[in-house]
């Protein structure tokens, strides 16, 4: 990728963090990225073209968060990766990144003839990635996939509702209550 069209991925990611992609258009976009529509459309070929480079760029800054999440271990001892994620995920900064990414994600849902291929990937690389972060006694393509779901649709509700206690009190149930807890120690 040239860096001029990199640069102008992250400053689209900006203006659509403030923004959202509800009414998106490319000639304000780019007016306030300081470039023309016709540029835009050089480097993304498509505003859903644009979409999908912005969608990639924050699906691999969630997924290189969570992977270095799983892999630390806080004071000697492995807290569930779960659990670290939504710390992570809840903080303002990393919650407005999300609702982005949900934001576009049923955008791309609505058109899957252009982005089918991307949701597809976008998927089975958290499913893998999640795989992996649970300890071998649980690690099954079940508890992945119930893990994704519970903290997406945890996620989503904070997004609609900002309740982030009764949420993390939410969170904290769900991993006492299956093996990903480790059966009582903090080893996922």
């Amino acid at each position: 990728m040239s860096s001029r069209k990199a640069e102008l991925r992250n400053a689209a990611l900006a203006y659509l963090l403030e923004h959202g992609v509800a009414n998106v258009s490319l000639r304000p976009m780019a007016a306030q990225l300081g470039t023309s529509a016709r540029i835009l459309m050089f480097h993304f070929k498509s505003k859903e073209g644009l979409l999908q480079e912005v969608l990639q760029e924050l699906h691999s800054h969630l997924q290189s968060s969570f992977l270095r999440m799983s892999s630390v271990k806080p004071g000697g001892r492995r807290d569930v990766p779960l659990r670290r994620f939504w710390r992570w995920a809840t903080r303002k900064e990393n919650l407005q990144c999300l609702r982005l990414l949900y934001e576009i994600q049923i955008v791309a849902v609505q058109n899957p003839r252009e982005y089918g291929r991307y949701l597809k990937k976008a998927s089975l690389d958290w499913q893998t990635i999640v795989f992996n972060a649970l300890s071998e006694s649980v690690r099954s393509d079940t508890m992945s996939t119930l893990c994704i779901a519970v903290f997406d649709g945890l996620l989503l509700e904070m997004i609609n509702t900002g309740e982030r206690a009764r949420l993390t009190r939410a969170l904290e149930r769900f991993i006492a209550m299956t093996p990903v807890s480790g059966k009582g120690s903090n080893d996922e």
